[in-house]
This record gives C-alpha cells, structure tokens and sequence, in this order.
C-alpha cells in the first residue's frame, strides 16, 4: 500500500539471537525519488527527496544557493515542458519571468544525505552576505522545549524512522513551519521555500531547528533566510561554528535531553 510519501513491504524481523519470527510482516519504508529543479527554463540541479512539498524545496534551494538575487518567483508548475504526469512529477519549474539571472546547473545530482557539502565556501558567503542584525540572546527555556515541540510534528519519521526535519520557529518556542524529508538539506529547503512563498523572509526573531547535525550548509542556508538562531539535534562541524560566528548567528547543539551547547 502506497500513502504518498511512504510505502509497504514485507520484512522479516530477526531477534538479537538470530532467531526470526514466522513469516514476513509489512513494515513501512520513506519514499526517495529524484526531483530535477529548473528556473526560468534552466537546469540548476537534481536531487534525491521525499516527494511532498515539492515547490516548496525548489524555491528553497533556489534562495539558498542565492540564484534568485531578489527576483520575485512568480509561479511554481510541474515540468513546464509538457504533462507532468509524464515525468511522475519528478520535474518542478520555478519561474521569475526571467528576472532572475541564467544559473549554472550544479555538476552532479544531489544525493539525500550530503546536500552540496563542500561546493560553497565561506569566502563566497561573505561576498553574498551580508552579517545577520545584532539580537537578543534567546532564551534557554525557548531553545530546550524545541526537539520535543518538533516531535510531535514528525508524523513520517514515526511511520518509517526514517525521515528528517526541519522547522521555524518564535521566540516564543512556538512552531510555524515543520517540513520532513529523507534529506536533512531538503527539509531545510522546503521550510525556508514556505517562508519565501509566504512573503515571510527574512526570518528575523525565527530559529531554524534541525533533527540532524549542523554542518556548514544548514548554517548557509540559515543566514541566507535570515534566521537568527540554528538549533540542532546533534554536532555541529568546525566549519559550522566559524560560518555562524562570521554570519552572527546562533548557534546551539545537542539541544536534548534538557541541555545544548551554545557555540556562537
């Protein structure tokens, strides 16, 4: 049986000695299918996904790469080159009436795991951003009540324990955005595309939260939508914590379990 963004097959569940139970039983499995992004009729890049939410991640990752440089996205389609249905809506065309400058397409596809890890570099963030405005700190009791609040919004992750999420949230700790995704860069993008849809960027006085690690693009593409603070499950990386210092962000990890490290 297929729900979308997950799917059933039959598995056989062995114990810790070797032995199996009778039979095979349905297990439920996350969805992962390439998605081809286009803006104004020019490939930028195909990455491995969840389907769902799929205009959302293409205008997200538009923004985070800084392709958009301000221009208005103006409709979001399927294909754009025919049917979608003949591309099993694997296509997404992004359009700014040509206003957007003609990107040049990333070299390889994207896979669900790594995003485009190591292909930007700080120097280059510097030149295209501009530091985050000076806030207040935010609030521990804000930051230690995220993971749980977030949790409850991963409906995918309980059905297959295998998805990622990403969300926006106040300073009040309340959620306004929660996206899963087999990618944890995919997550992040369709959180940011919802914000940008919704006329909602920058994100200043908002997190990010994040159910993995904070490497150096989750920073890239919280400072792009001006997010304040980056909240993460686990680690961030060395590269991670001089983007956000560089970028004035804050940035918290290991935020469970009732505590997290502060960095920046």
């Amino acid at each position: 049986m297929s729900r979308g963004r997950s799917e059933r097959v039959l598995a056989r569940r062995f114990s810790a000695g070797g032995v199996a139970d009778e039979g095979r039983r349905p297990d439920e499995v996350v969805v992962e299918e390439p998605l081809e992004i286009r803006l104004d009729g020019h490939l930028v890049a195909t990455t491995m996904r969840t389907p769902g939410h799929d205009f959302e991640l293409a205008v997200g990752l538009c923004h985070g790469d800084g392709l958009l440089h301000g221009a208005p996205v103006l409709t979001c389609r399927y294909c754009g080159t025919g049917p979608a249905a003949e591309t099993e809506f694997n296509v997404v065309s992004v359009d700014t009436g040509g206003r957007a400058p003609e990107p040049s397409p990333r070299l390889a596809t994207t896979s669900s795991s790594c995003g485009i890890c190591g292909s930007t570099q700080l120097d280059d963030l510097l030149v295209r951003l501009d530091p985050l405005p000076v806030h207040e700190p935010w609030p521990a009791g804000t930051l230690f009540g995220v993971t749980e609040r977030v949790h409850d919004h991963q409906e995918l992750f309980a059905r297959t324990g295998a998805a990622h999420a990403a969300a926006a949230f106040d300073r009040r700790g309340r959620i306004e955005v929660v996206r899963e995704d087999i990618g944890r860069h995919n997550a992040v993008d369709k959180v940011v595309g919802r914000l940008l849809l919704d006329e909602r960027l920058p994100a200043h006085g908002r997190g990010l939260f994040v159910s993995g690690r904070a490497s150096f693009e989750m920073v890239q593409k919280a400072w792009a939508a001006g997010f304040e603070a980056l909240v993460a499950v686990s680690a961030p990386s060395a590269l991670a914590v001089r983007t956000a210092t560089a970028a004035g962000l804050t940035l918290a990890g290991f935020v469970r379990d009732g505590a997290f490290n502060v960095y920046t």
